[in-house]
């Protein structure tokens, strides 16, 4: 009789315990959290299947086949010039975007005008437009001086015209956050001049911004493709255009150790935007400094 009870008991249990399961909360969480994982397998297979294919001897006999760096030697071997001039152009930019976008961040921020409303749509407007249309813009505009044309500094022009709506959108949301004017009047009325005030009292301000908008320009400048495929030359071939060779040779093992280096170059700027909680638009600086 005490069996017949305890085992009564236990289904009772159990039936409470599959009935908790497949409740309609819990229901919901294991299917959002089915519908996460597979789209995050759909998108990170194929990196890991074009990674493995950079360091197989024969992609279509897979791992069986051996493992080799000898597709990255010889994408190193031809396309090392346009790794650095990648890097060149995205350090130019960077700088001309830190020159210009700054103070034009801080300006627009300070401004309450709908003057500088308008401005500020102005500058989004590239981002807007396709990159081949701003290409054609610029080389419809500028590509009749030939020295200018055929120069890096054609493609880094490209480059600030697209990447300088970042710099200027993160620093004027970091600026918009915090009470500017009421420090800089502080400031002023202990002597500091405008100079002395935007070095020592601003700048310390608008660090996250700048900080943000600097990750944004230099990973958008690196992998921008559409509008440096329109303005390079021969010569002046970066590594998003050396990847489009590479996938046009025909040789799958080559385009995915080219697509290696990439990685290489563009991921570090990606984890540490994540590392430092900034983004190209400043909002998580922002909140990181209110906190």
């Amino acid at each position: 009789m005490n069996v017949i009870v305890d085992t009564t008991a236990a289904n009772g249990h159990g039936a409470r315990r599959i009935a908790h399961l497949f409740m309609p909360r819990r229901v919901i969480a294991l299917g959002q959290w089915a519908v996460t994982l597979a789209l995050c397998a759909f998108l990170i297979v194929p990196v890991v299947m074009s990674v493995m294919a950079g360091l197989t001897v024969n992609y279509f006999r897979g791992v069986s086949s051996g493992l080799t760096v000898r597709w990255l030697v010889e994408v190193w071997t031809q396309y090392h010039a346009s790794v650095f001039l990648s890097l060149e152009v995205a350090a130019a930019t960077l700088v001309v975007t830190l020159v210009t976008g700054v103070p034009a961040g801080y300006a627009l921020a300070r401004s309450k005008t709908r003057a500088a409303r308008f401005v500020e749509e102005l500058l989004v407007l590239p981002i807007a437009l396709p990159g081949l249309a701003s290409a054609l813009a610029l080389i419809v505009v500028y590509g009749g001086f030939t020295a200018f044309r055929m120069s890096l500094w054609f493609i880094v022009a490209g480059h600030v015209v697209f990447t300088l709506p970042f710099m200027v959108r993160a620093v004027a949301a970091v600026a918009a956050s915090v009470d500017l004017r009421t420090l800089e009047e502080g400031a002023a009325s202990l002597g500091a001049t405008f100079l002395e005030r935007f070095k020592t009292v601003v700048l310390p301000n608008l660090r996250p911004g700048i900080l943000a908008g600097a990750l944004a320009v230099v990973t958008l400048s690196i992998g921008e493709f559409n509008l440096t495929w329109m303005l390079h030359t021969p010569d002046t071939k970066t590594l998003p255009v050396g990847l489009a060779d590479t996938y046009a040779s025909l040789r799958i093992e080559i385009g995915s150790a080219y697509t290696i280096v990439f990685f290489v170059m563009t991921m570090p700027l990606l984890v540490a935007m994540q590392w430092l909680g900034v983004d190209a638009t400043g909002q998580r600086a922002v909140r990181r400094k209110r906190g």
